[in-house]
């Protein structure tokens, strides 16, 4: 225990080193540490009658709400150790829902959270989290600003504008879809020196074409989710010259044939095209077996060229640029079930495809013991900075137990 207790230590003076008052460094440990420790719940109060002679509820509490102190410059320092010991293949994207009762903490709205499954009274956050298939770490955070917060918008709720003061919600922030908040996020992770090898994202992000467009403007490679309602040409589709009357501007070029859904050109495919793949070691089995069981199913693997609105072209040529689709399809189902679009390299093998677009795995499971261990929604604060000094230092602690795993972790094994 006292070993653990030197590493957190060791850890909290290399992550808060670039405070300048000693108060917080001292307060930043001090929170870390009760987030740590065993308890229901992890807000203010019951963490300091935890802490022993850290236990002063009025400094925790003003270290975490009203302390200037820049959420960014933490976020920095976790993501350079986090890159080094982790050796991540991809930074993921998603969104979490953080419910409430009240009206009065910042930002918060009735929006759909897949949190909660439906529209709900919450805050939503997005993040992003460096990951490999053994560890992962949220390296930083955005609150989303719903438009009935944002004076400028036509959807502005008076009441919600009105708080805008009272949470210390900054006067230049205003509401940005979540997709742009990502590669805004996204922006500042590669400032701080930070590689991005690929990006990974489930549909709500991979849905819109902006997004992806975004990612192929900064030269990243991308795994996303898509719906199946996007549509695409084959690979082996070319644009034609319609005929041209010999008056007023020649037509453009254009795909003879009408672009399908993505889900009609795997159907298209059939089901013989569909390829075993296991990508992954799962939980372990039932009581009585030993081992891990293998994640498992089939997929389709085809070249596309995606069409529709929002579809820009890359180079000066009529053809659509040409992108990977992939359909999970399981053998036990009559249609595929889940698809991804990706611009990784067209000679990447099938396996190795599946096992970087099925890495968002990682982000369900730092959320979940984020919430469950580490009071991620314990926030009982109502401000703007508030709320993001706390899943900083969340992510602090679980990036802290995740370093003791690694630490501890046997070379020859790969758990999940």
């Amino acid at each position: 225990m006292a070993g653990v207790r030197e590493d957190l230590e060791a850890f909290a003076a290399e992550l808060f080193d670039g405070f300048f008052r000693a108060d917080q460094r001292r307060w930043g440990q001090a929170y870390v540490r009760g987030l740590l420790l065993e308890g229901r719940r992890k807000s203010v109060e019951p963490m300091a009658a935890r802490l022993g002679e850290d236990g002063n509820r009025q400094a925790l509490a003003h270290f975490i709400t009203s302390s200037p102190w820049d959420p960014a410059h933490v976020r920095a320092r976790l993501a350079w150790r986090m890159q080094d010991a982790i050796g991540a293949e991809a930074l993921i994207v998603d969104d979490t829902g953080f419910l409430k009762d009240g009206d009065a903490s910042a930002c918060v709205s009735r929006q759909y959270t897949g949190t909660a499954g439906k529209v709900t009274k919450c805050q939503v956050g997005v993040s992003l989290h460096l990951a490999r298939d053994h560890a992962s770490a949220a390296v930083n955070w955005r609150l989303i600003l719903p438009a009935s917060w944002d004076p400028a918008s036509p959807e502005a709720d008076p009441d919600k504008v009105a708080r805008r003061s009272r949470c210390g919600i900054p006067d230049q922030v205003g509401h940005v879809e979540k997709w742009q908040l990502a590669l805004d996020m996204i922006d500042e992770t590669r400032s701080w020196g930070i590689d991005i090898p690929l990006v990974v994202a489930d549909a709500g992000y991979g849905d819109a074409a902006a997004f992806r467009h975004g990612l192929e403007e900064r030269n990243l490679p991308y795994a996303v989710g898509i719906s199946s309602r996007h549509t695409a040409h084959p690979a082996d589709a070319r644009p034609v010259q319609p005929a041209y009357a010999g008056t007023g501007r020649p037509p453009r070029m254009q795909y003879p044939e009408p672009a399908q859904t993505m889900k009609d050109l795997i159907i298209a495919a059939g089901r013989t095209a569909a390829r075993p793949v296991s990508w992954r070691e799962g939980s372990r089995p039932g009581k009585g077996q030993s081992g891990f069981k293998r994640m498992y199913s089939r997929f389709v693997a085809l070249r596309i060229r995606p069409a529709g609105r929002g579809i820009r072209k890359t180079s000066d040529t009529p053809e659509l640029a040409e992108r990977w689709l992939l359909a999970e399809w399981p053998a036990s189902e009559s249609e595929p079930v889940q698809f991804w679009l990706s611009n990784l390299p067209s000679g990447m093998p099938l396996a190795t495809l599946v096992r970087l677009a099925k890495l968002r795995w990682r982000i369900e499971h730092d959320y979940r013991e984020m919430k469950q261990a580490l009071g991620l929604a314990h926030f009982e604060g109502r401000t703007w900075g508030g709320w993001h000094h706390h899943v900083t230092l969340v992510s602090a602690a679980h990036a802290f137990c995740t370093l003791q795993r690694l630490a501890h972790r046997p070379k020859d094994t790969a758990p999940a």
